[in-house]
């Protein structure tokens, strides 16, 4: 099947054009700067091919014309007509507990999108402009909705509930929810393809290392902890987000700062985290740059950084009875030599070793960064959410 993957942001547009059967991406693309001036369109075809241009996009609908007009066009384009699309994949962020997988997309299931977007208002409203656009422009083409949320929607009352008067979560469903979730069971699963075993006999915990940073815990194919909360805020130390602290700061620093709630919130998601403790950056490449000359802030925020995610893993190991493999993943996980090295450097207690030849072989590819007799496999798996969103949509339909 050919499916088209939509991923929007607010001023935003990504795109890949993938067929399933042979899993191969026709043409990935970006639309920027959506209603703002300046706006701008590029690609990348499958046979390395591309081309950027200054293209007026007003609003979504301009930027789906404009992907819809390229996949077509007669020279540049990788379809003759919009019927060899057999279906669009939207990844939405949040679907609250209403979205347990990949759902069709219709009228209601836009109205409920719509009643959880408060707790997304970044993100859910700009993929309803992507959704809304392409059932516009594309006929009775199926558009499927694929949830963040989703996979982590198996987790049990104790791991999801927080200790706040139950009256919370029965009336604005307060919980955790998690997110990455289709990073997380991509990985999760390509984890025991590689092992050459059934994810239904494995333990397995994800690290999706990048600007924004989560953790889960996958038990049997299923999730049964997640790093991430109520929002995308909680958990690891990131890019720009603290992670987990003590709430009761941010009534300290409202009272002593004279900040609104909303502003300490804010402060919490842009000028925390390796960039808030180091005051150099929030790319941890820059960061680490940082350290190796000198800086002891810098210094201090990795150590954070990486404490953090080994807590993480120890905690997963005992929720989980043990542990058969961890796997890095997603932009710093992939790619950072560095960032596994130190972590794995602390995880003597799972009887791993980490082979820094191949930790350093296995930059931005899959492969296995310990001890070849290590019980538990240290992996790196670059994540394919696209392809993940694409897999559930065709997954869906053929039902």
């Amino acid at each position: 099947m050919n499916v088209l993957v939509i991923n929007c942001g607010s001023s935003s547009l990504k795109f890949q054009f993938i067929e399933t059967e042979d899993q191969r991406v026709l043409v990935r693309g970006l639309c920027e700067r959506i209603g703002i001036d300046g706006s701008a369109f590029e690609y990348k075809k499958e046979t390395g091919d591309k081309k950027a241009s200054k293209i007026e996009m007003k609003d979504h609908n301009d930027a789906v014309a404009v992907v819809l007009s390229m996949l077509t066009d007669k020279e540049d384009g990788v379809i003759d007509d919009l019927a060899k699309i057999d279906a669009v994949g939207h990844r939405v962020v949040h679907g609250g507990e209403k979205f347990k997988e990949a759902v069709l997309i219709n009228d209601e299931v836009i109205k409920e999108i719509e009643e959880v977007s408060d707790l997304a208002p970044l993100h859910n409203p700009a993929a309803l402009l992507g959704i809304r656009a392409c059932m516009d422009q594309m006929g009775n083409i199926p558009q499927v909705g694929v949830f963040d949320t989703a996979f982590h929607q198996t987790m049990e009352p104790e791991s999801y509930l927080y200790a706040i008067p139950y009256d919370y979560y029965e009336k604005y469903k307060i919980r955790r929810y998690g997110f990455h979730g289709t990073s997380h069971e991509y990985v999760a699963n390509r984890a025991a393809q590689i092992l050459g075993k059934d994810i239904s006999t494995l333990k397995i915990i994800v690290c999706h290392i990048g600007n924004g940073a989560s953790m889960s815990a996958v038990k049997y194919g299923k999730c049964i902890d997640t790093s991430m909360g109520f929002t995308p805020l909680a958990g690891l130390v990131m890019g720009t987000r603290s992670g987990d602290i003590d709430p009761a700061i941010i009534t300290y620093l409202m009272k002593k700062e004279n900040m609104t709630a909303d502003e300490v919130v804010s402060m919490l998601n842009k000028q925390s985290g390796v960039l808030g403790l180091s005051g150099v950056s929030s790319d941890y490449r820059d960061v680490i740059d940082a350290e190796k000359n000198g800086d002891q802030k810098a210094k201090k925020a990795m150590d954070v950084f990486i404490l953090r995610i080994v807590k993480y893993i120890g905690a997963y190991m005992a929720e989980l009875d043990g542990v058969d493999a961890v796997a890095f993943t997603a932009g710093a996980g992939e790619n950072s030599v560095s960032i596994r090295e130190r972590i794995g450097e602390k995880l003597g207690f799972l009887g791993v070793t980490l082979d820094k030849e191949k930790n350093k072989a296995a930059r931005g590819v899959e492969g296995f960064i310990g001890g070849d007799d290590d019980k538990v496999k240290l992996m790196v798996i670059p994540t394919n959410e696209e392809y993940a969103i694409a897999e559930q949509t065709v997954s869906l339909l053929k039902r």
